[in-house]
């Protein structure tokens, strides 16, 4: 019997779905510290302004803001260091072509935990035009207000 993998997720990076189509995603680990990982467990992440990017063969994590641990010594880490995240080669290798290639960003959607381990999601993306957010955010009132209006008539 196959054990049941529950995820918890951390954080999520709305801006990234505002901002970008997202195309493909890929479940990373990453190197951090113990203070890090702390403070990852408590929800103190930032993934506004963060993205990936493949350098020298390796995937690495830039302006992702970790908050420093609030029970850390002078040893604690530094809240926007660039952080080493653990693909395989083969991984490493697609999103490396995507980006080159297709003019694609790579961008980080959520932080999770799964099965005691922090795993941060990254995203093939696209960036998206003006009137694609407008369509978007037209669309999510227009869904909104159905939804209202079934629960209305579901009350009477």
């Amino acid at each position: 019997m196959a054990a049941v993998t529950e995820e918890k997720v951390l954080a999520t990076n709305r801006a990234a779905f505002h901002n970008y189509h997202i195309s493909a995603k890929y479940e990373a680990g990453a190197a951090l510290t113990g203070t890090e990982v702390k403070s990852v467990l408590e929800g103190r992440i930032q993934l506004k302004d963060s993205y990936v990017a493949v350098r020298e063969g390796e995937a690495w994590l830039f302006n992702a803001h970790i908050s420093p641990y609030s029970h850390g010594n002078r040893a604690n880490h530094d809240p926007l260091r660039t952080r080493k995240l653990l693909l395989h080669k083969r991984e490493i290798e697609r999103l490396d072509q995507a980006a080159v290639a297709q003019g694609m960003t790579l961008v980080i959607t959520r932080v999770y935990l799964k099965s005691q381990k922090i795993k941060f999601e990254v995203g093939v993306a696209k960036g998206k035009k003006l009137y694609d957010k407008r369509e978007t955010e037209l669309r999510r009132i227009v869904d909104r207000e159905t939804r209202a209006q079934l629960k209305q008539r579901n009350r009477q």
